[in-house]
């Protein structure tokens, strides 16, 4: 049974630890928080070892009724992996204290790439993680991208890939971003960061992308405009997307016309939070013109990643080979609408 530490008890570090749990080869060993707040009372009520990230505010926890473990140095210490689901930047940080334990690191997208040895998408190249010591899950955006991208590229080879990405304001908890009445190229120089990041997954593809920053919470939406290397009709490509696990070809019949929908949707089924793990593409978007394939995804940027890090954690500690771990993955989240 795998120990895993989760550093960070957040918008992913709250996924992670409940996607922990019900593997049956994982077990979560603590989390850790920097301060008391709902989501440290939430850890404890489901019966999460608390750890404090921050020595020194440790008895801010006890003012607040919370009991703590010890010092987030300890849980590292008794953990096979952990899971760092800081804010950006703080991370790279923290890698000192990985080290310092030889305890394997999984780190998110907003890191740089070369916090890690590997950037990691299970997809697309989980054996480069096989017994890494530092491990990035690319971000929300990256995944998705690279999900879409890795059955294309296997079936019919890829010449280049445009991306736009309209991209949502804040998280809902993140009230600092708002209130917001904007729409802002983001970044407004080209490419934005996205492209270089499949790079870092899929180094030989030719990717540009360009972002707009939204007045929106629920998810992120691609419009993307593949040339592929030989024509194809869109019939195939709908029947290669359906089957891949996470990819979810959102049917006409279902009249999903945005992401207010899909996230309603997502409630209906019972998604613990309300979660959409998988890419959400819309089937009557995929059309062709020759070698040029046009769609568009919606990605949810709370909870895409998630399946990745638990991918990664069995990654990193040898326990399964890909077919395997994405398949035991999928089984215990329910992955696959």
């Amino acid at each position: 049974m795998l120990q895993v530490a989760i550093n960070g008890y957040g918008t992913i570090g709250k996924r992670v630890a409940d996607a922990v749990r019900a593997q049956p080869d994982m077990a979560v060993a603590g989390v850790a928080k920097t301060r008391p707040n709902f989501e440290a009372e939430t850890a404890v009520e489901r019966g999460y070892p608390l750890y404090a990230a921050v020595a020194d505010r440790a008895e801010r926890f006890a003012e607040a009724g919370l009991e703590v473990e010890g010092p987030v140095a300890d849980l590292v210490a008794a953990a096979d992996v952990v899971v760092d689901a800081t804010p950006s930047g703080i991370g790279a940080s923290n890698k000192e204290l990985y080290q310092e334990y030889d305890t394997p690191a999984i780190y998110q997208g907003g890191e740089d790439a070369d916090v890690a040895d590997v950037s990691f998408n299970a997809r697309s190249n989980y054996a480069d993680a096989i017994d890494a010591e530092h491990v990035r899950v690319v971000s929300c955006n990256t995944t998705g991208l690279s999900r879409l991208i890795a059955p294309l590229s296997e079936t019919y080879g890829i010449e280049k890939v445009r991306a736009t990405l309209v991209r949502r304001g804040g998280d809902p908890g993140q009230t600092s971003r708002g209130p917001i009445n904007d729409i802002l190229p983001d970044p407004v120089t080209i490419p934005s960061h996205h492209g270089p990041d499949v790079n870092t997954i899929f180094p030989d593809v030719d990717i540009d992308t360009m972002g707009l920053k939204v007045p929106a919470t629920l998810m992120h939406t691609h419009s993307l405009n593949v040339t592929l290397e030989s024509a194809v009709d869109a019939a195939d490509v709908r029947d290669l997307l359906a089957e891949e696990d996470r990819l979810f070809l959102i049917p006409e019949t279902f009249d999903i016309d945005g992401a207010g929908k899909l996230k309603e949707y997502a409630d209906d089924v019972g998604r613990p939070r309300g979660d959409l793990w998988e890419n959400c593409i819309w089937a009557e978007s995929v059309s062709t013109e020759g070698r040029d394939l046009y769609c568009f995804q919606a990605i949810h940027q709370e909870s895409d990643v998630v399946p990745e890090n638990i991918d990664a954690i069995r990654a990193v500690t040898g326990a399964a080979d890909a077919a395997e771990s994405v398949a035991r993955t999928n089984e215990t989240m329910g992955i696959g609408l």
